[in-house]
């Protein structure tokens, strides 16, 4: 069974941010997702996710939504700020009841020093992840989104996730990024399946909704369907219009993967 998460820094920017969260469970969405919920105290949070009757499903180590900051995990030297960082997105997690948090890994060279750097960050967040229940996951980014970006392709943050070697530490699957970057978009869902932790959809060149563009979606939902794959899919992508109409996409996947 699919269930399916609105980004609320994605979605719904007709609203307000507050308002986004009621907007969401009326377009019939029980999940969200918040790339960057530190803007806000977690106290209005937590108001906000109760009174819409909401559960957040995923968010972010804290990193700079202008662009200037992608995370730290994998830069040697910052271990201190990725520290800082991690104990902010747990402390919300917690507060919130959010199950799990993709760590940033950081505009880095993949050389040695930083994928050992990476290695370690993961292993002692992973470790104080799993004793409040929280999964941890990695997300490789398309270069022409992020130019500089340690985590590359789905096969590199699979060799980090042996490495590192603890159940709570998963990959991130994105369907944008992963067709951008590498393409044969089943063959990459089946070569992980084992590892990927949570999901994240949208359409291929524009990063709008995924029903045009160069993705066959039904392949893609049946391919994560025959992997036994229960987990949400966050809809992270931009409107070509208004939210709500454009949600039209979604309605056979609700029905068909329920």
């Amino acid at each position: 069974m699919f269930r399916f998460a609105a980004n609320l820094n994605m979605l719904f920017g007709e609203y307000a941010f507050r308002d986004r969260f009621a907007a969401a469970y009326h377009a019939g969405f029980s999940a969200v997702e918040l790339l960057h919920p530190y803007a806000e105290p977690v106290e209005h949070l937590k108001e906000w996710l109760i009174a819409s009757r909401l559960e957040c499903v995923l968010i972010n180590t804290p990193f700079s939504p202008e662009g200037g900051d992608a995370g730290c995990a994998a830069i040697a030297g910052r271990e201190h700020d990725f520290f800082r960082k991690i104990h902010l997105a747990l402390s919300y997690a917690r507060a919130l009841s959010v199950p799990t948090v993709h760590v940033m890994a950081g505009d880095a060279k993949r050389d040695l020093r930083n994928t050992e750097a990476f290695i370690s960050n993961l292993k002692a967040a992973g470790a104080e992840a799993a004793e409040v229940g929280v999964t941890l996951t990695i997300e490789p980014l398309n270069a022409r989104d992020r130019p500089n970006y340690f985590l590359r392709t789905n096969d590199q943050a699979a060799e980090i996730l042996d490495a590192v070697g603890l159940d709570n530490v998963k990959l991130q699957f994105d369907i944008y990024h992963t067709q951008i970057t590498e393409g044969d978009l089943t063959r990459r869902i089946e070569r992980h399946a084992k590892c990927i932790g949570h999901v994240q959809v949208a359409g291929v060149p524009l990063r709008d909704e995924p029903d045009r563009g160069e993705i066959n979606l039904a392949s893609v939902f049946n391919t994560l369907a025959f992997t036994s794959y229960d987990g949400f899919i966050g809809c992270e992508y931009r409107p070509r219009g208004s939210t709500v109409e454009g949600l039209s996409w979604l309605e056979p996947y609700r029905r068909a993967y329920a």
